[in-house]
């Protein structure tokens, strides 16, 4: 792993500080100025779940079907992409991955992209490519949060006090 002036504090989906991980090649625009304060100070390690468990960029987009993040990681819902693919396992890999890297660097929070199939902290697409958003998280976000990891989204991110 790359050598950090300072030891990350925080998981923060990689689209969100600047990196073109998203599905459609593109990142998120600052949405927060702490975001780009605490990257700057080295308190951040992006991280993109889905490029991480093996898929492209650009890719087509996916979407959780017959459940949410936690039903996919139990085996009772699926990931498919628009194509129709079935996604699952690298959705899957990628969420065991995130998990990983908290632990390895002892991290307790994360700021997650909502809306996605793998960050959403509090919404995701409804599986029918409707552009329709219902509760739920994505499939990372659950499995982080069921490891007592602290999930936040770029809404949220006013109530994430970091312990620096």
């Amino acid at each position: 792993m790359k050598a950090f002036a300072r030891r990350p504090v925080i998981l923060v989906s990689a689209c969100l500080v600047g990196c073109r991980a998203r599905y459609d090649d593109t990142h998120i625009e600052t949405v927060d100025e702490r975001l780009e304060l605490w990257a700057a100070a080295g308190l951040v390690l992006p991280f993109c779940p889905e490029t991480a468990g093996g898929l492209p960029v650009p890719r087509s987009p996916a979407e959780i079907s017959g459940g949410t993040g936690w039903t996919v990681l139990t085996g009772d819902a699926k990931v498919y992409n628009r194509a129709g693919s079935d996604v699952t396992a690298a959705f899957v890999v990628g969420a065991q991955l995130a998990l990983e890297a908290c632990r390895y660097f002892r991290l307790r929070a994360a700021v997650l992209k909502d809306g996605s199939p793998s960050c959403g902290t509090t919404r995701i697409y409804d599986g029918h490519f409707r552009g329709r958003l219902v509760g739920g998280q994505g499939v990372t976000a659950a499995l982080l949060a069921a490891h007592g990891i602290d999930v936040f989204n770029e809404d949220t991110l006013a109530r994430l006090k970091l312990p620096v």
